[in-house]
């Protein structure tokens, strides 16, 4: 047999390496969570950095179509501005265009009347010119049937004196 003091100490010893079996068992069941852990998170810091790195794009995208918007109301604005600033110059010219067209058929209409006044007073003065012509040349045939009618008278009265003479003789 053995010793009896012997005996607790290899009562110890076997027992701590039946407990340091299952701790380096346990220690090897656990070395690969252990990675399975590190790995894990070395997962989800991954994702964590992702889902940052999507939210970021996310405000950027939002951020971009906001900067859009702007950009578009203000070309649309722009263009709005553009097309009154043509429609008024399109107005200004018409305007202007009818302005000139109202003086020039207010001056052809002044000529007309002018050349209209004119062709009155040289068909009035001619007309002026005919009558007084035609008046003189009534007045001279009037001075000459006159004429003759008194000639006539004039010689009926010497011939009826002659007559008259000639028998009272």
């Amino acid at each position: 047999m053995t010793e009896p003091r012997k005996q607790p100490e290899k009562v110890v010893k076997e027992t701590a390496e039946q407990a340091a079996k299952p701790v380096e068992e346990v220690q090897e069941q656990v070395e690969p969570a252990r990675a399975a852990v590190s790995s894990l998170a070395e997962v989800l810091g991954q994702a964590e950095q992702a889902y940052a790195a999507y939210m970021e794009a996310q405000r950027q995208v939002a951020s971009s179509y906001k900067e859009n918007e702007e950009q578009v109301a203000k070309a649309y604005k722009r263009a709005e501005q553009q097309a009154k600033n043509n429609c008024d110059e399109a107005i200004r010219q018409s305007l202007k265009a009818r302005g000139e067209a109202i003086a020039q058929v207010a001056k052809a209409r002044a000529e007309a009347i002018a050349q209209a006044e004119e062709a009155y007073q040289k068909a009035k003065e001619q007309a002026e010119r005919i009558s007084e012509a035609s008046i003189e040349e009534a007045l001279k045939r009037g001075e000459e049937t006159l004429e003759q009618a008194w000639q006539a008278r004039d010689g009926s009265l010497e011939k009826v004196w002659n007559i008259y003479t000639k028998l009272s003789k």
